[in-house]
């Protein structure tokens, strides 16, 4: 269900366990660490490619290993994974997917994931993984794919725009979502499903792995 990535930014969350998030982890050839998350990716055996943040979290013996990488960005009114979001993007990424950004602290759960759609403009395809399932921001109308059984659920960050979606157990048609739960715990009928935006519309959509 999920294509490669040449580019894995690592966040300081829940650092992933299950297969399928270490295995694109390994296989990119790029490897973004937030600060806070190198010591998680020194253990799993990976060298990140750079490090970026203000260096309030991460431990003085990986200032000194890792030097050569090492980007120090201070502004205090963004988070060390917008900072590492905004580096992929000034590298010339096209492509990015985040892991370990969910988990742990739920106020940073929350905010992170909100910060999908803050990020889609910038890239061709941006995408949140975690050991459970996997966000998706859409800005206009797009077809997903699935599988009978998954899990689906939707969540509006422009209230006033308008959603249809079929291919899932319960369709919705035409309908703003004004609160964060009005589009969760739906189900996939089949290999894929449509979510159908008005202009104005922005959705994070979450499926189940």
């Amino acid at each position: 269900m999920i294509a490669p990535y040449n580019c894995v930014v690592v966040a300081n969350g829940s650092f992933p366990q299950t297969a399928l998030p270490l295995r694109l982890l390994h296989e990119a050839s790029v490897v973004i660490a937030c600060d806070g998350a190198v010591e998680a990716l020194d253990k799993a055996g990976i060298i990140p490619t750079a490090i970026v943040g203000d260096l309030d979290s991460i431990p003085p013996r990986f200032r000194q290993r890792y030097a050569d990488r090492i980007h120090i960005v201070e502004d205090q009114e963004i988070n060390d994974l917008t900072k590492s979001v905004r580096f992929a993007r000034r590298s010339g990424q096209q492509e990015v997917l985040i892991l370990g950004a969910t988990g742990l602290r739920e106020d940073h759960t929350l905010g992170n994931i909100s910060l999908l759609m803050d990020y889609a403009p910038l890239f061709r395809r941006v995408e949140m993984l975690s050991d459970y399932g996997i966000f998706t921001p859409i800005q206009q109308t797009t077809t997903l794919d699935s599988e009978p059984g998954t899990q689906v659920s939707l969540f509006s960050l422009a209230p006033s725009g308008r959603i249809s979606i079929s291919g899932l157990r319960w369709p919705i048609h035409n309908r703003q979502l004004t609160s964060w739960w009005q589009g969760t715990l739906n189900e996939a009928t089949g290999n894929n499903f449509t979510v159908t935006l008005s202009p104005d519309a922005r959705i994070i959509v979450y499926r189940t792995l």
